[in-house]
């Protein structure tokens, strides 16, 4: 009986509001997931609930609304959202994103957009999207949002206004450069951040700012799932966990917001350390530049030129001197692949559905061929031609002197990201089906498939850059496998995970092809034989990176070893033991390509559109 009295008056203390004390009611609903089991059907739940609720004015989506990114998923998920009978505004979430067959296309073509800004009853609603987008790393606003947020601010002068921010990831550390996202909003009255990917209800402070998790949609291992209701009562947002046709259950959380109240930020909060840079005085900037966008790939090098591409849909070339442009060629869709050049062309796939070839010395176009979906994966060489694996389950082969389709592979299982390895006349490339293929390089046959035998697609070897030597080709999953197959039949040699060393995407050849480099999640670096009969280390680098998942390739250049990393930093290690030389950080964010240009100059480029050119 006791107990029961208690929890009637721990009901009566947080009572939902009466209407006359609420000037608005909101719904957010947070990581549906649609394709997991019952993301469709937790999420068909929620919308009807919310629209039997009159007093809801509108709903938020706070990211992860799909559970793969794919095409069909996102369509799906814009299929229950538009039976909402009231206005609702959506932002992407990392599995939205980094797994994107369209390279992020499809979420804003058919949700209209991946940011948002509106006004209710005085409030400033502003949410920015959240990847890492078609990169496995730490959360990441793309560059291009962050370009939306700070022109959003400049035409609002009114820095009195209040505000309520949106985005998938809780703006601390766990996302790369929320300091940035943060630093934009100080001047601003900004009241409440909001945010999901935790699955949880949760409190925050995010430096000062109250912080609020809202949980999952999905019923996880209850009957049903749920999402907020979030009231603004006087100067307080109120939040009560809604179970759709069900209860509305008593208020976890009440956030003072008084309007007139100026925010108290924290007063020197953390921030990324550029201490590194002080230890190594020996490596210099001599020039950088900063995109609009994200960069998504990598760069090529010839004649004198840097040759890249952004998420903004442009492919530039710049002086490799001195890092101004010498021309640009704008596309009609993001662009995450690394462009090839032969014979003073450069090819570039992009998400546009379109593989560019252009003129290396003016960027005018030389030839163009289409596809029947996005293309997120690097063009690859074999004997002027141009291997380009696309979204449409197909690899084709165009002569890269007029753009004439050599031969066209129809069978991949699901889209394709890698740079294909050209070795013994064969090409090699995983896809996000879990499967690896061997193709004739000059026909586009078959010549073996390879499955890893997992279940699900996010363990496949899709991301990571294979390398081959000694008859062996190599490649490392986010199943934390590395394995050894025969070039030839596809039979596995080895097959290795190390349960104390999980190797992830990130791996490359030694100049000597006598080692396999490897990343850890624990941040360590591995020289393996590439001849042994298993997985067997040379050497161990003394570096200690901490966690690292960015699967960006490791490249060798003379008797030096070029390391990426998930927080912007270069290591360059001795190739003959694994000692550290030197390192050096340009970004916050994770590392796309290192490329030796000499023996003392390096070009690199962050995936929040940095191109930096290193002397050292």
């Amino acid at each position: 009986m006791r107990k029961l009295i208690y929890l009637l008056l721990i009901l009566l203390a947080t009572i939902r509001v009466n209407a006359q004390d609420t000037l608005f009611r909101f719904a957010l609903a947070s990581d549906t997931h649609i394709g997991n089991k019952s993301g469709a059907e937790d999420l068909e739940r929620t919308v009807l609930d919310i629209n039997n609720h009159p007093d809801i004015a509108f709903v938020l989506f706070s990211g992860d609304i799909t559970e793969f990114g794919s095409d069909e998923e996102i369509q799906l998920a814009k299929s229950i959202i538009s039976k909402l009978n009231k206005p609702w505004y959506i932002v992407p979430g990392n599995h939205d994103s980094n797994w994107s067959e369209s390279g992020c296309n499809t979420f804003l073509n058919v949700f209209g957009g991946e940011t948002f800004s509106f006004r209710y009853k005085g409030y400033w609603f502003l949410g920015t999207s959240c990847g890492p987008n078609m990169r496995m790393g730490p959360g990441q606003v793309p560059r291009e949002d962050l370009t939306w947020l700070k022109e959003q601010l400049r035409k609002e002068k009114d820095k009195k206004v209040p505000v309520i921010f949106v985005n998938h990831y809780p703006q601390d550390s766990a996302l790369n450069n929320w300091y940035e996202q943060l630093e934009m909003l100080k001047d601003r009255n900004l009241k409440a951040i909001l945010c999901g990917h935790g699955h949880a209800n949760r409190k925050y402070d995010f430096e000062g700012i109250p912080g609020i998790m809202c949980r999952s949609n999905l019923r996880a291992k209850a009957d049903t799932g749920a999402y907020n209701i979030i009231s603004l009562v006087h100067d307080s947002l109120v939040f009560n966990e809604r179970v759709p046709g069900g209860a509305t259950l008593p208020a976890w959380h009440t956030v003072s917001i008084p309007v007139a109240a100026t925010p108290q930020w924290v007063a020197n909060p953390h921030r990324p350390s550029y201490a590194v840079n002080s230890q190594y005085t020996q490596v210099k900037e001599r020039w950088s530049v900063q995109e609009p966008g994200d960069i998504g790939g990598g760069v090529a090098i010839a004649d004198g030129k840097v040759v890249y591409s952004n998420t903004t849909g442009q492919i530039k070339a710049v002086h490799l001197a001195s890092g101004k442009t010498i021309w640009q060629f704008k596309t009609k869709g993001k662009i995450y692949s690394t462009p090839l050049i032969y014979d003073n062309k450069v090819i570039v796939p992009g998400t546009d559905a379109q593989v560019y070839c252009l003129d290396l010395n003016t960027g005018k176009l030389r030839w163009r061929q289409s596809a029947d979906k996005a293309i997120v994966a690097s063009a690859a060489l074999y004997k002027g031609l141009a291997i380009v694996a696309a979204s449409d389950g197909h690899c084709r082969a165009y002569n890269i002197a007029d753009g004439k389709l050599q031969w066209d592979f129809d069978s991949v299982h699901n889209f394709v990201q890698t740079r294909p390895l050209i070795y013994q006349d064969k090409v090699y490339f995983g896809s996000w089906g879990n499967d690896f293929y061997a193709l004739d390089a000059a026909t586009g046959k078959r010549v073996w498939t390879w499955n890893s035998g997992a279940t699900n697609r996010m363990f496949s070897a899709a991301a990571c850059w294979p390398v081959a030597t000694g008859g062996r080709v190599f490649i490392a999953a986010p199943d934390q496998y590395l394995t050894a197959l025969d070039a030839a039949t596809g039979q596995v040699l080895w097959r290795k995970h190390d349960k104390q060393e999980w190797v992830r995407e990130s791996m490359g050849l030694s100049a000597d092809s006598n080692k396999v480099y490897v990343k850890t999640m624990q941040g360590h670096i591995l020289g393996l034989d590439t001849h042994a009969s298993g997985q067997e280390v040379i050497w161990r680098s003394p570096l200690e990176m901490g966690y690292e998942i960015c699967p960006t390739a490791i490249n060798q250049y003379q008797d030096v070893v070029y390391i990426p990393s998930q927080s912007g930093i270069i290591s360059a290690l001795a190739a003959k033991d694994g000692a550290v030389l030197w390192r050096h950080k340009i970004s916050n964010c994770l590392l796309n390509n290192i490329t030796a240009v000499d023996a003392h100059t390096v070009i690199t480029c962050s995936a929040d559109g940095r191109l930096v050119c290193l002397t050292y």
